[in-house]
């Protein structure tokens, strides 16, 4: 019988460049230095994560082929999310080429940060979704609470098309925001094609200064809405350090799914990013 992996969905590295990573602001001074496998995996081993996600943090084609190169090198990152021009005229031809690359599992595009809420419901951006599942490329939708109902129209122009919802939509944890988000989440977690990554949630609280409390009503709806075969564990590592250590984000998911079954359990911690991401 294969063991089980314990994967870690949803993490970043860096050379950090202030040009290239100008969203690092000075509130995010942690974050102004690189940040490699070498950083990575000696906390995975620690927590007997057997390896990653490594997903884009700049849109660039440079940053696809930095992840793949790091890919290459180190055989935790089992898979990576990097980024392609949707839009672009020959985006087909550039899908193919990657497909020939078994590192490569999907594409995101920072969608939180246009100033179009309507961005993903684009032609020429759905008729870019709209090529990826002839190669099998997954892809992760990045956005804001505001962001849910325009999502929701666009997986549901593309049933074909795998979903995966990063950071739960980011609701104002700190703020203790639930209503919009929970209208949101309830409609787009209807698409079978979608999946949710519980990640991202310790920056959307009180940075250092949060409860595991605090999370609860979020991943109770979370859980409720996906149901435990569609949701996965990331850490949004080192994003997550400005709000608290990996330790700490990892405990938060573990304590949670505790009186899940011991199948759901590593569904969550696991299985269910390598069934979706085929790694």
């Amino acid at each position: 019988m294969n063991k089980t992996l314990r994967i870690d969905s949803h993490q970043h590295f860096w050379k950090y460049d202030s040009i290239k990573h100008a969203w690092i602001d000075d509130s995010m001074a942690v974050l102004k230095r690189d940040f490699l496998p070498q950083d990575l995996e000696p906390i995975l081993e620690k927590h007997q994560i057997d390896g990653c996600v490594a997903v884009q943090a700049d849109q660039s084609k440079e940053e696809t082929g930095f992840l793949l190169e790091l890919a290459g090198k180190h055989d935790f990152i089992k898979g990576i999310v990097g980024w392609v021009d949707l839009q672009a005229k020959d985006l087909e031809e550039q899908l193919s080429s990657y497909s020939e690359n078994n590192w490569i599992k999907g594409f995101r595009h920072v969608l939180q940060d246009e100033p179009d809420d309507e961005f993903i419901l684009k032609p020429e951006f759905i008729n870019g979704l709209s090529k990826l599942s002839k190669f099998d490329f997954t892809y992760d939708i990045l956005i804001f609470p505001k962001q849910l109902y325009s999502a929701t129209k666009a997986v549901r122009l593309l049933p074909n098309q795998k979903f995966v919802l990063d950071h739960i939509a980011k609701p104002s944890i700190v703020k203790g925001e639930l209503e919009e988000w929970k209208r949101g989440i309830s409609e787009l977690s209807k698409s079978e094609n979608v999946y949710c990554k519980l990640s991202g949630m310790v920056t959307e609280a009180k940075w250092k200064n949060w409860e595991y409390d605090d999370f609860v009503p979020y991943m109770d709806f979370i859980l409720e809405s996906f149901g435990s075969k569609r949701l996965m564990f990331g850490s949004d590592w080192p994003v997550c350090t400005l709000s608290g250590e990996y330790e700490q984000v990892f405990q938060i998911v573990n304590q949670y799914i505790k009186n899940l079954t011991s199948s759901e359990q590593t569904g969550i911690l696991g299985e269910n990013a390598v069934d979706f991401y085929k790694l």
